[in-house]
């Protein structure tokens, strides 16, 4: 660069000795010396600006040599570090492993522990429900239908729906005539006779109940009438005749009331039963057309005592009743004959479906409103269009189950 600039100051005083005029008075010297002093001036600046360049990158160049060896290292430890990860990384994965697979087998000792509790508990539980109902259905009645030997029309009415029983634990010769699905008028005949006899001749006597009911499923059970309560879903009443006031009433659980309990029964929701072994009652569970639910109630209390679910739908029926602790379904088709059983639940599971025979109704052109059980006189009590029916049974001991 000085060397360029030496040539350069050369070259300008040529030029300048080339065109200046020819020095004619002592101020032209000076002017020259001058001139080359400031071109000194001008070099030692340049000099020092080229010393302190040339420091300058001979410091970058340090310090990028410096920067490299540095970077080299970062590249190394990062590579150190790197390897260092993974393999923890590997010995983190290698205790995982270890650890689920400790869990696993802990887990299945405990789930193999579990599921043997589990059994023993089920069993268990499975005992003593049958020790229970075996308990709770403990009367000396190892009854079985075998068949409606025959029908005996006792009275004809003009009303479609209803219910007649007597009571089905008194001696008493009482006849009950429940005229209509929603009603709260009873008529207490004083026997049979007088119920067949034309009512102008033996004047019955007219109870008024302070609740009306809903359906054909009432039943008379030690003095007391059982229904259920119209305008509810699911309240059963408690009703002392004698007295004419609600002696109890309870809510009947398991979704009861919510569907009729037949399908071709429109008017009933619940329907209550009598057997050898008390009070029970029927409604049908959750869904469409779903299966008849089995309750037995105390009567003393209206506590639920047990509650089964039955293979039985409320598709196609029309009536049922229990006969020695086991329930018996009656179906037609469309609401016509043929009527038949053809659905039969035992909780206790002393009959074996082997061992059922046909069940068939004697013809009737429509659907039962009602057919109730009676344990004391063993007969069937049933109304169909506004006819007031007996049904006869034949019945056999149970077989003993193996």
């Amino acid at each position: 660069m000085m060397v360029a600039f030496r040539r350069a100051s050369v070259l300008l005083v040529l030029f300048l000795e080339a065109f200046l005029p020819p020095p004619q008075c002592a101020q032209d010297p000076a002017m020259v010396h001058y001139i080359y002093q400031r071109f000194h001036v001008l070099e030692q600046g340049l000099e020092k600006c080229t010393q302190a360049t040339r420091a300058y990158i001979q410091d970058f160049r340090e310090f990028s040599k410096n920067i490299s060896v540095m970077l080299g290292r970062c590249q190394t430890y990062t590579n150190e570090y790197k390897n260092a990860v993974n393999n923890l990384a590997l010995r983190v994965e290698r205790a995982q492993r270890e650890i689920d697979y400790l869990e696993y087998l802990r887990e299945a000792d405990v789930c193999l522990e579990s599921e043997d509790k589990t059994l023993a508990e089920k069993l268990l539980q499975e005992a003593e429900e049958e020790k229970k109902i075996q308990t709770l259905l403990n009367a000396s009645c190892d009854n079985m239908l075998m068949g409606i030997k025959s029908l005996k029309i006792v009275k004809k009415t003009m009303d479609t729906d209803g219910s007649w029983m007597k009571d089905a634990t008194s001696n008493s010769p009482k006849v009950y005539f429940l005229i209509g699905s929603r009603n709260n008028t009873v008529w207490e005949f004083a026997n049979m006779q007088a119920f067949m006899e034309d009512s102008t001749k033996t004047v019955p006597r007219k109870l008024i109940l302070t609740l009306s009911w809903q359906g054909t499923g009432q039943v008379i059970y030690k003095g007391f009438l059982f229904f259920h309560n119209q305008g509810t879903s699911n309240e059963i009443i408690k009703y002392n005749l004698q007295k004419r006031t609600v002696e109890d009433r309870m809510l009947l659980p398991g979704g009861a009331g919510r569907a009729l309990v037949y399908q071709h029964s429109p008017s009933t929701y619940i329907d209550l039963a009598v057997d050898e072994h008390g009070l029970w009652a029927i409604h049908s569970g959750p869904g469409i057309h779903g299966h008849l639910v089995l309750t037995k109630i105390e009567p003393s209390t209206l506590g639920v005592e047990h509650s089964w679910d039955t293979p039985c739908r409320s598709q196609d029926a029309e009536a049922s009743f229990l006969l020695c602790g086991v329930l018996y379904v009656v179906y037609s088709s469309g609401g016509q004959g043929p009527h038949r059983i053809t659905c039969v639940y035992d909780p206790r599971r002393t009959i074996r479906e082997e061992d059922l025979p046909n069940l068939f109704f004697p013809r009737r052109p429509r659907s039962h409103s009602m057919i109730h059980y009676n344990p004391r006189d063993k007969q069937l009590y049933a109304w169909n269009e506004g006819n007031q029916i007996i049904y006869k049974l034949q019945t056999k001991r149970k077989l003993p189950v193996e």
